[in-house]
């Protein structure tokens, strides 16, 4: 796929990899359309894409409100001619243990990861399909592939994106839809920062590994590359991904490690 003069809507558009991707995506003579929950940020994106020649769109709407997401949907779905691409980065991690979390920030973490997500989905799909077909990205973790301690939601989360999308792209493959599931390692954003506690709190601390990880920026070139190739999984990051060999090929050794990491 050729993303010149392609009309594109990223969601998390306002930091991290979202942010990233928008500012890659600007480079190309797209038109891009950027949600997400801070207007303030999402302007300040909004200027720096327009200086690459890009035509910039701001619709903010929250992925934890339905009727927010909808109403967003009717703005953009009422004026746009055309969706080509809907790539999807918003989304909330977490850090406590399973013991500690109630359900209701486990419901908070589904809301915002999956609901959030396939809400939109499901407004723009049959858009896409009227109008010939489209690529829809969603962005899982390598936590969506295994489970990890301290994120048995924002993990269960994950797992659930993936059955959800690869069913869609299994009903929707004659209607010309294309799939494509993002699953970062450690890439270094805020998401550990602002990734909830066992009360619904931000944790508010960079973590060990993710300061060391992969440039927002970097991962963003490695996505988007692996996006106009239309990959249906796109793992981006560094030594982290092996976790995901180990786990399919080496299980023992996986249950083994997992259980061996340290409270934060």
């Amino acid at each position: 796929m050729d993303f010149t003069d392609k009309t594109i809507w990223i969601t998390g558009a306002s930091s991290g990899i979202g942010r990233a991707v928008a500012l890659e995506l600007s480079q190309f003579n797209t038109r891009l359309i950027l949600s997400g929950r801070n207007a303030e940020e999402l302007n300040k994106v909004a200027e720096k894409c327009n200086k690459n020649g890009c035509s910039i769109r701001v619709v903010t709407f929250d992925l934890q409100d339905e009727k927010s997401i909808t109403a967003a949907a009717d703005k953009v779905l009422g004026s746009e001619r055309q969706i080509d691409c809907l790539y999807q980065f918003g989304g909330i991690s977490q850090r406590s243990f399973v013991t500690d979390t109630p359900l209701h920030v486990d419901r908070k973490i589904f809301e915002v990861n999956f609901f959030g997500t396939v809400a939109l989905t499901k407004a723009v799909l049959p858009f896409m399909i009227k109008n010939g077909g489209g690529h829809l990205a969603a962005t899982s973790s390598i936590v969506g592939k295994f489970g990890f301690p301290y994120r048995s939601a924002y993990s269960a989360s994950k797992h659930a994106l993936h059955g959800f999308f690869e069913s869609l792209r299994a009903e929707n493959a004659s209607n010309n839809i294309r799939v494509s599931m993002i699953i970062p390692g450690r890439i270094k954003t805020n998401i550990s920062v602002n990734a909830l506690d066992k009360n619904g709190n931000k944790h508010g601390k960079m973590d060990e590994g993710q300061e060391k990880g992969m440039s927002a920026e970097a991962s963003a070139k490695a996505i988007c590359r692996k996006l106009e190739k239309e990959k249906k999984e796109i793992l981006v990051g560094g030594k982290d991904l092996l976790m995901i060999y180990i786990r399919r090929f080496f299980p023992f050794l996986y249950y083994h490690l997992s259980s061996k990491v340290k409270p934060l």
